[in-house]
């Protein structure tokens, strides 16, 4: 997993590098870490080193959880060289800043706030606000839950985990994933507290589950009155200024509680 942001800010490091030209790495600015699994801080060695052979740092925002397990697990001149300390403390080619949940964080012209999400490992989502008044939400890895942090956020895009199928529903917590049905009441929370919907983009599905959440994804839409959509690999968005979503009246929201009974 990794979004782009501007082309300046990461959100995850999974593929930074798979999907990214040597020069577009070179512009980011920022890494924001979800969480210490494989497959959301993979790309983050290999930026470090290319960073080091341009006499640059990577700079790295995690909650210390996170950061505690990268330097323990991941570099710690076993798995990969610690960038932390190469070619000098004072300027090394991998550089990490602790964040805290609920408190913003100025990064480079961004307003972030981290929030606790539910997962396997210590993990949080981000809400990234730019000065231009646009904002959006990205989950990371996350089980149910979500609605808690909805009273902090007003967003105009939702980037949210969906790793699997309606089917998975009962074992997807467990492993700190959502499911289109495990969604449906926290997007029903999020219009309920807020009045409207904003666009959503389901992403983290596991490759084999992809139709049936595509489907269920669908329904749930059609449900919702809303807009979710399916990520994949090059997606570009853009994220409008002062447009909020898929507002309903109370009429229609009358009719799609009335439906779900």
């Amino acid at each position: 997993m990794s979004i782009l942001v501007d082309g300046v800010l990461a959100l995850d490091s999974g593929a930074v590098v798979s999907s990214l030209s040597l020069a577009a790495q070179e512009k980011i600015k920022a890494v924001l870490l979800t969480h210490s699994h494989a497959d959301h801080i993979m790309g983050l060695a290999s930026l470090s080193m290319h960073f080091l052979l341009i006499s640059a740092t990577v700079e790295v925002y995690a909650t210390k959880d996170t950061i505690d397990a990268l330097l323990t697990h991941g570099f710690n001149d076993v798995i990969h060289p610690d960038f932390t300390r190469i070619p000098s403390l004072e300027k090394p080619a991998l550089r990490f800043h602790a964040l805290e949940t609920y408190k913003p964080c100025a990064i480079d012209g961004y307003t972030i706030l981290a929030f606790p999400v539910h997962h396997s490992v210590p993990a949080v989502g981000y809400q990234v606000s730019s000065e231009d008044g646009k904002s959006m939400f990205y989950s990371g890895d996350t089980g149910p839950g979500l609605s808690s942090n909805w009273e902090y956020i007003h967003p105009q895009l939702l980037v949210l985990d969906c790793g699997a199928s309606n089917k998975w529903s009962a074992q997807a917590p467990r492993a700190g994933h959502m499911t289109p049905a495990l969604l449906k009441p926290e997007l029903r929370e999020f219009r309920r507290q807020k009045g409207y919907l904003p666009h959503v983009i389901l992403v983290h599905m596991a490759p084999p589950l992809e139709t049936e959440i595509r489907e269920e994804a669908a329904e749930l839409a059609r449900e919702l009155h809303a807009r979710i959509d399916l990520g994949y690999e090059g997606m570009e968005i853009e994220v409008q200024e002062n447009v909020s979503g898929v507002r309903v009246t109370e009429e229609e929201m009358a009719n799609i509680v009335s439906e779900e009974k």
